[in-house]
């Protein structure tokens, strides 16, 4: 490989949320975080020179986002995904987070419902319940035997009523890993339209589809689906830059788009960070070669992991991702509830992983892991999560 993933980088000192807060967040300096979906690696040289060169010119005032960052964007997503957007379909926020909050007030008012499909990545549901809309939930199935998810459309079907608003999708989904299929995107996509519900999908960890699979946009089904859809898209995942605060709303319908844009206004986000802009553009016209050994690393890593927990830890059940570096674990055959779970791992295993709980209900008794570290720190942390469980079938349920 050209690139050296294996490289341990000291994160300590640098303000660093996922390092940095360990003992405020966690309470001891010695658990290893595994938790938020942050990379612990090196972003491609690239993006570093283009943000030293940018650095180097010394003036810092209001930024805007050029033809060359539009084009990179444009170019990444045909080239990658086999979509052909349109320039004056893009629009921005600081994150993909405050673009579904800003969508949310833009398209709904306090209780209205909007559908989400948990587990799913917590800050949704708190996004909908904060702004006083009705959380519905249409939860995954998930077929215990296969390890594997699945929409349960009848469910969805028979949620929808006049008061549904917005269907938030998430694909690749986060926790799971899952990359949605063509036919439950349609079938799902074609319900919301029939219903006059928007789909707003969460397409942040697209890029990071590993070898095998591949991710389908939701506005490339057809051009009506597209029509009634709205897309967050960031670098922020695919090359480590959640940092620099730069993420791009997709609305191909007019009318729709200009109605977020509108809301963006009002609460003056529509500025960019000046290093973003110059990230974006280096990522998406020279990441593409960093990225495909990232995705190999990735899935040697997620190899090295299901190859360690089936041999040494057989309680706990991997279920196997389609895209992201992050893993969804079933840690039930353990015996603790989830609270006993979340002390375990930190006073037992010292490792800080995402508790299952907290992406709804239908995570307890999960973890989430995150893999995208140096092969050193995921065996550290397999070894004493290996070490505490052998201790637990001895003494019991942890204090």
């Amino acid at each position: 490989m050209k690139y050296d993933f294996n490289e341990t980088i000291l994160r300590k000192g640098y303000n660093s949320r996922k390092w940095d807060d360990v003992k405020e967040l966690f309470g001891d300096d010695e658990i290893l975080p595994m938790w938020i979906a942050d990379m612990d690696f090196k972003v491609c040289p690239q993006i570093v020179e283009a943000i030293t060169n940018r650095a180097s010119h010394g003036v810092f005032g209001y930024a805007t986002r050029s033809d060359s960052y539009y084009s990179a964007l444009i170019t990444w997503l045909e080239k990658r995904h086999s979509w052909k957007v349109k320039k004056d379909w893009i629009t921005f926020s600081p994150g993909v987070l405050p673009a579904l909050k800003l969508i949310i007030e833009t398209y709904t008012k306090p209780g209205d419902k909007i559908i989400c499909q948990p587990p799913v990545y917590p800050p949704i549901f708190e996004t909908i319940t904060e702004s006083g809309r009705v959380l519905v939930e249409n939860p995954l199935i998930y077929d215990e035997h296969k390890r594997e998810y699945y929409m349960d459309i009848e469910d969805f079907s028979s949620k929808i009523d006049s008061s549904v608003k917005l269907f938030i999708l998430c694909n690749p989904h986060n926790p799971i890993g899952k990359v949605w299929d063509k036919e439950d995107l349609i079938k799902i996509g074609e319900k919301c339209l029939a219903n006059n519900v928007v789909v707003v999908s969460d397409e942040i960890h697209c890029d990071l589809v590993l070898p095998g699979f591949k991710h389908i946009p939701f506005a490339t089904l057809s051009d009506k689906l597209a029509n009634n859809s709205i897309t967050c898209l960031s670098p922020s995942k695919t090359f480590n830059l959640a940092g620099l605060q730069t993420a791009n709303v997709i609305i191909p319908n007019k009318e729709l788009r200009e109605k977020y844009i509108n809301t963006l206004n009002s609460y003056y986000l529509a500025k960019t960070n000046t290093f973003g802009i110059v990230a974006l553009e280096a990522a998406y016209k020279y990441g593409e070669e960093w990225l495909n050994e990232l995705i190999l690393y990735l899935k040697d890593n997620l190899e090295y992991l299901k190859n360690f927990i089936n041999h040494n830890i057989p309680q706990i059940k991997v279920v196997e991702p389609e895209s992201t570096y992050l893993v969804w674990l079933d840690c039930r055959e353990l015996g603790l509830d989830e609270k006993q779970l979340e002390t375990f791992m930190l006073k037992k295993v010292k490792i800080a992983m995402d508790e299952g709980y907290i992406f709804g209900v239908e995570g307890k008794g999960f973890e989430r892991i995150n893999i995208a570290c140096s092969r050193r720190t995921l065996e550290m942390a397999l070894n004493r999560l290996n070490n505490a469980v052998k201790n637990l079938t001895k003494t019991g349920v942890p204090n």
